[in-house]
């Protein structure tokens, strides 16, 4: 069993290492490899020592430094799936504040900054903390899957992330029920062996495609590919088309730019995927695939709020309203919020609504 138990966990921990170094040089390119690379080290600390065997166990200081980050695992969990299923995702306040809480707890409950209050109960703040991390991200995934337009990345929300947060949810829940000192052999022999199974599929996915797959990317079309598309449509991004528009798809490629730029259905605040394709008179998924495949767009939100962003901009730089609001200009534009639209519109343009208005006013003066 000793024997079996090194097996698994030097050979799931070799995985992940592996991935984590073939993906690296690719960090410039592809951000989320950022997000990636921390979590496959916190999963291979996990292995290092998930095991009911002293003697299995790494001696000294690389025991210490396994630790820290099979105690980050769950963290850097969180962020990877928050990034791998939200192209826009950026570490903000409330990722900042709940590592803020995290570390410190951890490092206190083992004992590494005194063990004066190491046992004293800090190991239910973890599984607290953990727990509400799981219930966020499993918000955010049902919350944004309807307007995910990257068919694979939307049926995989759930599937990739249930078979690893099944990991982390069965181990804080098992701590929960059965105390922290709970450790059975056959337990910590499944989790390892679910590890080793998640790195064997990623592995076999990552290392024999091009890596654009790690963020559910399609392959770049050369650019000439773009000249067929309806007039009226937004900028297209290469990265993310699959191929050129057929001749079958013209038609509704017209009525989405006839919809987008003559009725400007865009400037409702509740249009929906499903609105949308019964508007366009075509099945859902084939709309879907239009907006993805051939305008390059990877969310439905997205889609829309470059429209709303383009009707925000002339509004704006308009002379004859320069008196307007800008919470009028944002409802006018189909934004259903003002801090929705000054975030979208930072993002964008790198300043201020306020600030962009001075400047266009100012240059047609």
């Amino acid at each position: 069993m000793l024997a079996l138990d090194v097996i698994v966990r030097v050979a799931a921990a070799t995985l992940w290492l592996l991935l984590a170094t073939r993906l690296l040089p690719a960090a410039r390119c592809e951000r989320l490899v950022l997000w990636f690379v921390p979590l496959a080290l916190g999963l291979a600390g996990f292995l290092a020592g998930n095991t009911p065997h002293a003697t299995a166990l790494l001696p000294g200081a690389a025991a210490d430094v396994a630790g820290v980050l099979s105690g980050s695992a769950a963290v850097f969990l969180w962020w990877f799936c928050l990034a791998l299923f939200d192209d826009g995702f950026r570490f903000g306040p409330l990722q900042a504040v709940a590592a803020l809480l995290w570390w410190p707890l951890m490092l206190l409950d083992r004992g590494w900054l005194g063990g004066e209050l190491a046992g004293i109960g800090l190991s239910w703040g973890l599984v607290m903390l953990g727990l509400g991390m799981c219930v966020h991200l499993v918000v955010r995934l049902l919350r944004d899957r309807e307007g995910d337009l990257v068919e694979a990345r939307r049926r995989g929300r759930l599937w990739v992330v249930a078979a690893l947060l099944g990991l982390l949810l069965t181990d804080l829940l098992a701590d929960l029920v059965m105390g922290f000192g709970w450790r059975p052999w056959g337990f910590a022999l499944a989790q390892n062996m679910a590890l080793l199974a998640i790195g064997w599929h990623l592995a076999r996915r990552w290392l024999r495609a091009d890596l654009a797959g790690l963020a559910y990317r399609a392959p770049p079309l050369p650019v000439q590919a773009l000249a067929p598309l309806a007039a009226g449509a937004p900028p297209m991004e290469p990265a993310a088309l699959v191929q050129a528009p057929p001749a079958a798809d013209a038609a509704l490629l017209q009525r989405l730019a006839q919809l987008m730029d003559q009725e400007r259905i865009h400037r409702d605040p509740t249009l929906t995927v499903a609105g949308f394709a019964t508007r366009m008179g075509a099945p859902e998924p084939e709309v879907r695939r239009l907006v993805n495949q051939h305008l390059g767009w990877r969310h439905f939100r997205s889609f829309l709020n470059h429209y709303r962003l383009q009707d925000a901009k002339t509004a704006l730089a308009d002379p004859t309203q320069a008196d307007r609001k800008i919470l009028a200009v944002a409802f006018d534009a189909g934004f259903a919020s003002l801090p929705s639209f000054n975030r979208s519109f930072r993002e964008a343009e790198g300043m201020a609504p306020s600030e962009y208005r001075t400047r266009a006013l100012g240059a047609g003066a």
